[in-house]
């Protein structure tokens, strides 16, 4: 197809689509991907017969398209929560604020090492704030011992919990009523 549409009205076409494909995030990726296709083929043919302004009006709402699309896909019922992307999400933010950890200890200590390869006292690194607790460090001759702190803060575990909620989409899990009567009141 070639674009003989100006740049103007390709870029209302283009926001279009990716709003149309931000609702159909419950879609799988491959029907995503075809659904986005075929809307932007449709709106730029549309857009070559009556003109874009025209095209995008009778399109009408992005919002209840793809309500309609993802109910042809899963029926009336709403999607379920993706419980597998919050356990995924979850294990994926433990593991990298373990290792971010891990990391500035690690530097800390080479630090202190590098300052005095013979370091002997304590000394006491006051890691990230808001994120992670401080550590102590007790050094005889160059050799390090770490003990006290080191620990998520309660930063940590609500931004955890917050993400894990968000990525797995578990407010879905909420009692079906409550979604029903806002729905209710939105008609």
């Amino acid at each position: 197809m070639t674009n003989s549409l100006p740049w103007t009205d390709q870029l209302r076409i283009e926001r279009v689509v990716w709003t149309f494909d931000h609702h159909l995030q419950d879609l799988p990726w491959r029907s995503r991907t075809a659904r986005r296709r075929e809307l932007r083929g449709n709106l730029h043919d549309a857009a070559a017969d009556v003109g874009t302004a025209t095209a995008l009006r009778r399109l009408g709402s992005v919002r209840r398209l793809a309500a309609e699309y993802l109910a042809a896909e899963y029926g009336e019922s709403q999607p379920r929560p993706a419980w597998s992307a919050g356990a995924v999400f979850l294990l994926a933010a433990v593991v990298f604020l373990t290792w971010l950890h891990d990391a500035g200890a690690a530097g800390y200590r080479a630090g202190v090492l590098a300052a005095d390869p013979h370091a002997t006292g304590t000394f006491h690194w006051s890691a990230v704030a808001y994120v992670f607790d401080g550590m102590t460090f007790t050094f005889a001759d160059g050799k390090s011992t770490s003990t006290l702190g080191g620990a998520f803060t309660p930063v940590d575990y609500l931004g955890l919990a917050v993400g894990t909620v968000l990525f797995g989409r578990l407010w879905r899990a909420l009692p079906q009523q409550r979604r029903r009567s806002r729905a209710a009141v939105q008609e």
